[in-house]
C-alpha cells in the first residue's frame, strides 16, 4: 500500500469512473447531439438541423401547456408536502403532553411512523394503479364512500373532468411523498435538545409558535434538501401522470416528461424529444440552483 498507493487508487477508481462515463455521461452527450438532428429513431440516417428543434420548442403550445402544469406542481408539491410533513413530524416528536418523562410525541408515535412511511414501500406503478381505481367513477372507493354517507351530489368522474384530473394527480403525488419526509423530519427533530421545548412550554409558547421559532430553524438544512428533491420531482412527474391519466383528458394533466415520451415513442420524433430532454436538463439545474439560493440561510449551532 505504501509503495503502490497510486496503482492501488487507479485500480479501484478507474473501472467505476469508466462505467459512469459510458452509462451516464455518454447518454447525456448523445442526447445533446441528437437534439440537433431530425432523427426519427427508426433509421441509421439523419440530418443535422441545428437549433431548429429548439425553435419549434418555443412555439409548441403543447409543451407550454405541460410546462404550466409542471410550474404549478413545482410550487404546490414542495409547499404542501413540507408543511404537512413538518406538522406530522412535530406531532410525533413533541406533540404529546409533557410529563415526568419530559416532552414526548403523541401516543403510538412509532406505529404512526410506519403508517406514514407505508407508501414508500410501494412502487410508483402500484400507487398509480391503486389511485386510478380509487378515482374510478362507478367502482371507485372515493365515489362509493360519498354515496354511502349520502353525498351523491359530490360524486364525480374525477379523472374524466378536465378541471379536476390535474388536481387529483397532484393529491396523489403529495400522498405518496409526505410519509418519507415525515420520517426524515422526525429523525432531524430527534437531535434537538428537549430542554429547548420544555423551556418554551414553561414560558407559555403555543405548539405552532414552537414549531415556527424552534423546530423549523433547527431543521432548516433538512428542509432545504427536501425542497430541492421535491422540486426535481415536480419537473419530472412522468410516471404517476402516465399511469393515472396519461396526460388527459384533453392534455389537462400533461407534464413535460410525458410530452417528451409521447414525441419520442408515439410520434418517432427522437430529435425533437431530445431537444425537450436537453431543455429539461437545464431547467432542472436552474431550479435546483435557485431553490438552494432561496432557501439558504445562516446555520444555527446548538
Amino acid at each position: 500500500m505504501r509503495h503502490g498507493r497510486r496503482l492501488f487508487v487507479l485500480t479501484f477508481l478507474v473501472p467505476p469512473l469508466a462505467l459512469y462515463a459510458v452509462f451516464v455521461i455518454s447518454p447525456y452527450l448523445q442526447a445533446f447531439q441528437i437534439s440537433l438532428t431530425n432523427w426519427r429513431g427508426l433509421s441509421p440516417t439523419y440530418d443535422y438541423v441545428g437549433p431548429e428543434n429548439f425553435r419549434r420548442l418555443l412555439q409548441d403550445h403543447y409543451v407550454w401547456n405541460a410546462l404550466k402544469n409542471n410550474a404549478i406542481i413545482l410550487v404546490a408539491l414542495p409547499i404542501i408536502t413540507i408543511v404537512l410533513a413538518l406538522f406530522f413530524a412535530s406531532m410525533l416528536t413533541v406533540g404529546g403532553r409533557s410529563g415526568k418523562a419530559g416532552v414526548r410525541g403523541v401516543r403510538g408515535a412509532a406505529f404512526y411512523r410506519i403508517v406514514y412511511f407505508f407508501p414508500q414501500v410501494l412502487s410508483v406503478a402500484i400507487i398509480g394503479v391503486l389511485w386510478k381505481e380509487v378515482y374510478a367513477p362507478r367502482s371507485g372507493i372515493l365515489n362509493g364512500f360519498l354515496r354511502a354517507i349520502g353525498l351523491d351530489g359530490l360524486a364525480k368522474p374525477w379523472l374524466g373532468d378536465p378541471d379536476l384530473a390535474f388536481w387529483c394527480v397532484l393529491a396523489v403525488m403529495v400522498w405518496s411523498n409526505v410519509g418519507f419526509y415525515v420520517v426524515l423530519f422526525n429523525a432531524a427533530m430527534q437531535s434537538i435538545p428537549r430542554e429547548l421545548y420544555e423551556a418554551a412550554m414553561l414560558d407559555g409558547a403555543e405548539r405552532g409558535e414552537i414549531l415556527r421559532k424552534i423546530t423549523v430553524p433547527l431543521v432548516w438544512d433538512t428542509i432545504q434538501v427536501a425542497w430541492v428533491y421535491l422540486a426535481i420531482l415536480a419537473i419530472d412527474a412522468f410516471a404517476i401522470v402516465q399511469i393515472i391519466t396519461d396526460g388527459g383528458p384533453g392534455n389537462s394533466s400533461d407534464v413535460i416528461g410525458l410530452r417528451l415520451y409521447g414525441d419520442a415513442m408515439n410520434e418517432s420524433k427522437f430529435g425533437y424529444a431530445s431537444a425537450i430532454g436537453v431543455a429539461m436538463f437545464f431547467l432542472t439545474l436552474s431550479v435546483a440552483f435557485v431553490s438552494l439560493r432561496i432557501t439558504r440561510r445562516d446555520r444555527i449551532e446548538l
